[in-house]
């Protein structure tokens, strides 16, 4: 029950973090979801650093990484909203953001992934 608990704790964090992010990111005028990008990267940016760290050091409880990783990056990132974006692009026929905001996302997103792995090696 204990980690539910942490996992819900984290996850509420992580959503009300987000919707703050999208609305003051989140371009009206150009539709462009800056808001979700930037969370999207931080988040995995964080998932990577948690990760890692919970990889290389026994003392990082998997508390933690259900409180953070599971939970606050869980509920942080969305692939939900992402993929709402791309089907909006789609449909208003604006192939170009939906081919620069779909590669930018993976590619961005696996890097600080990566980068947030290799970051613990310093640590």
């Amino acid at each position: 029950m204990k980690q539910l608990l942490l996992v819900f704790i984290g996850g509420g964090v992580g959503s009300s973090l987000r919707y703050w992010i999208s609305k003051y990111l989140n371009s009206t005028e150009t539709g462009i979801p800056y808001g979700t990008f930037a969370a999207n990267i931080i988040g995995s940016f964080i998932i990577g650093i948690v990760l890692g760290l919970a990889l290389k050091n026994s003392s990082v409880s998997q508390n933690t990484v259900l409180l953070v990783a599971t939970g606050f990056c869980g509920g942080f990132t969305t692939f939900s909203t992402f993929a709402y974006e791309n089907h909006i692009f789609l449909k208003s026929g604006d192939f170009l953001s939906f081919a620069l905001y779909t590669l930018a996302s993976f590619v961005i997103g696996f890097a600080a992934v990566f980068a947030g792995m290799y970051l613990v090696k310093f640590i």
